[in-house]
């Protein structure tokens, strides 16, 4: 059986953590897609607002199996 792949690039935030990051753009990614395999975190950066942190950012590549 012959599988095909595809990624898709997302950005998600959150402002407790990079790890709530990642879970709120999974969650997303998950309403929409099926069979996803695994996930690539590309970036993390750090939003800041007057001298603190405001929101944890992530960049990932979502990588999911497409249906035959």
């Amino acid at each position: 059986m012959e599988r095909v792949a595809r990624v898709s690039e997302i950005i998600a935030g959150s402002p407790h953590s990079f790890d709530d990051a990642i879970r709120a753009g999974f969650d997303r990614a998950n309403r929409t897609l099926r069979g996803i395999t695994g996930l690539r975190i590309l970036e993390q950066r750090v939003a800041v607002n007057d001298g603190k942190i405001a929101e944890y950012r992530v960049r990932m590549e979502v990588i999911f199996v497409l249906e035959t």
